[in-house]
């Protein structure tokens, strides 16, 4: 199982999916997916540890958690003979986290044969609308 998989997710990840397939960075800011589900994929990711200097979730550490959540829904979308890679992230932040747990669920705007483009909200443990972005990966071979 790769790092980051949770034994009780939603929709499990497909068999074709390598087992060493997270990245390191992922595994040092704690994101988690829980529901690989390329319709409805949904990530966790800790406050604590991924704070800037005045106590707030680090906006990169958000940009992480969604560039990770978004190219995960497009290579799922894509298949095993495909790759997906970012081209353009686009974030806004409406509110700030301090502590707990973020969320991040992505779901497809658009998915073609070289492009897709994904819509993600993060959200705090109260629910709240912490940050929204748009994320469009690039499909290639694999």
């Amino acid at each position: 199982m790769p790092t980051g998989y949770r034994a009780l997710v939603t929709t499990p990840p497909p068999p074709w999916i390598p087992t060493d397939s997270f990245s390191p960075l992922d595994d040092k800011l704690g994101i988690e997916i829980i529901d690989f589900d390329p319709d409805r994929l949904v990530a966790t990711m800790p406050v604590k540890g991924n704070e800037q200097p005045f106590g707030l979730l680090h906006g990169g550490a958000t940009c992480s958690l969604v560039e990770t959540i978004g190219s995960w829904a497009a290579m799922l979308g894509a298949g095993p003979d495909r790759k997906a890679v970012g081209i353009e992230l686009n974030a806004t932040y409406v509110k700030s986290a301090t502590s707990g747990v973020v969320t991040a669920v992505c779901t497809p705007v658009r998915r073609g044969r070289t492009l897709a483009t994904f819509l993600i909200e993060v959200s705090d443990d109260k629910g709240n609308t912490t940050a929204s972005a748009r994320l469009t990966c690039m499909l290639l071979p694999a």
